[in-house]
């Protein structure tokens, strides 16, 4: 037996899964394959590849009894929370929906000599390499439409949530993607950056840290391989003195502590108008301390532990070093907090932009909350930051969040909600969080190429 890829369970750190790693030799075979098949899946007609695709998501969502606990045994997500199948279902639909106009040709201009348009085509085979955190949902904001593009898919997912690729595959296997057309690869670092140095793809769409984005685009330097990346965030609320502040601190706390705060667009930093202080923070705290910690196979947990240890322990060592500055942390340690992956909830306040708390990501629950006094205040603070994530703006006013908004560096501009990703809006980021973008109009212009056709009519 080779290498093989291991999740650890959060929830007693035995080891849920185990896969062999594909050897160098066949990881090329089977992009060889996927690229063979992918003219041959490209011609066939729109509507019947949208069918299929469609027909795959709906058979991820008749597993979704045995996909609810495995997920909360890989990365720890409490079963009252029912999986991503919404999600999933939202995203995958609405592409479907948009894709005979998104991929329609470019119409130029026709008269008795010419004939110009734009083609848009696809990459050909395109790797999507997805996290653990919304393991099914960021998946299929890239496997969707590049499948619906007419590009085949090869899926590298997390160790974390080593079993979801092959969910996937089982799924849309069964309802008549070819295998070839959809391929779930266990692969090491070192294989997939060969790969792609050696042009095996011709698209890569990478989601997960901002380490792992520069690794893909090293492996892809030279090649002229497109390389997507979504790295994350330190994403900020900013709540103005005309806010609806019940709305916002109940919205903006469960931004920040869903999932156990593991959410690319959850609410890391909380910036308060002076005379909202004060309420918020109270509501804050009285929110957080109702969460019950315990383990997420039991129906009355709301937040089960991190995903792994080593993520736990991030956190406990950014809000020990906040502490140790002057931070003040308002939960106590709740019975259940093992100095493991399960691990407490945490308000801080009196933080300041000198504390990692409040510029590295943490990816954990725990959230930072400041006093501000003016707009020009929170947004110098908002844009002081190496990423551009999301940004959510809590005010009565609209031109107001669309001025603020407009001086915000950050791919994303909430009003009066957050941690939510539209699938009719680009999914786009700034900075360390990445480029390119996913979803809407602008995700199947990301999966294709254009093509310009130029043809002079024959006469006579």
């Amino acid at each position: 037996m080779g290498q093989t890829l291991k999740c650890i369970s959060p929830i007693d750190g035995s080891v849920y899964a185990e896969r062999e790693i594909l050897p160098r030799e066949a990881a090329f075979e089977l992009t060889q394959r996927s690229r063979m098949a992918q003219t041959g899946w490209a011609a066939r007609p729109l509507q019947e590849r949208i069918d299929l695709v469609m027909a795959g998501v709906a058979a991820v969502g008749a597993m979704n009894d045995e996909i609810v606990p495995e997920l909360a045994h890989m990365m720890g997500r409490p079963i009252r929370y029912g999986g991503e199948f919404g999600g999933f279902n939202e995203r995958a639909s609405h592409m479907a929906t948009i894709a005979k106009d998104a991929l329609a040709d470019i119409e130029v201009g026709e008269d008795e000599h010419f004939k110009r348009y734009i083609k848009h085509v696809p990459h050909g085979v395109v790797l999507v390499v997805a996290p653990w955190n919304y393991p099914y949902m960021t998946a299929i904001n890239t496997v969707a439409p590049a499948l619906i593009a007419g590009n085949t898919v090869v899926l590298k997912h997390a160790t974390q949530t080593l079993l979801v690729g092959e969910r996937m595959a089982q799924a849309f296997h069964a309802v008549g993607i070819p295998e070839d057309v959809f391929q779930n690869a266990f692969l090491d670092h070192d294989t997939t950056s060969e790969l792609i140095s050696q042009r095996a793809f011709n698209f890569v769409n990478f989601t997960g840290s901002v380490g792992g984005g520069r690794a893909m685009e090293r492996a892809a330097a030279g090649t002229f391989t497109g390389v997507g990346t979504e790295l994350g965030g330190k994403d900020p609320g900013y709540v103005m003195e005309d806010a609806d502040v019940d709305a916002a601190v109940d919205t903006l706390i469960d931004g920040a502590m869903f999932n156990s705060g593991q959410c690319c667009c959850g609410i890391e930093r909380i910036y308060v108008h002076a005379s909202l202080y004060d309420a918020f923070l109270e509501k804050a705290i009285a929110i957080v301390n109702g969460y019950k910690l315990g383990h997420p196979l039991e129906q009355d947990t709301t937040i089960g532990p991190m995903a792994n240890v080593r993520f736990a322990n991030e956190v406990r060592s950014q809000i020990s070093d906040a502490v140790a500055a002057g931070a003040v942390a308002h939960i106590e340690t709740m019975p259940q907090d093992d100095g493991g992956a399960y691990l407490t909830p945490q308000i801080l306040t009196q933080v300041t932009h000198d504390m990692r708390v409040m510029r590295e990501e943490s990816f954990g629950p725990v959230v930072g909350i400041m006093k501000v006094s003016s707009d020009a205040e929170a947004i110098a603070l908002m844009n002081d930051s190496n990423f551009g994530l999301t940004a959510s703006l809590w005010t009565a006013d609209l031109d107001r969040a669309q001025s603020i908004g407009d001086k915000i560096e950050t791919g994303t501009v909430f009003m009066n909600r957050a941690d939510y990703l539209d699938p009719g809006l680009c999914w786009t980021g700034c900075k360390d969080t990445g480029r390119g973008g996913g979803l809407s109009v602008i995700g199947y212009q990301n999966l294709t190429r254009p093509k310009s056709y130029h043809l002079k009519k024959t006469t006579g």
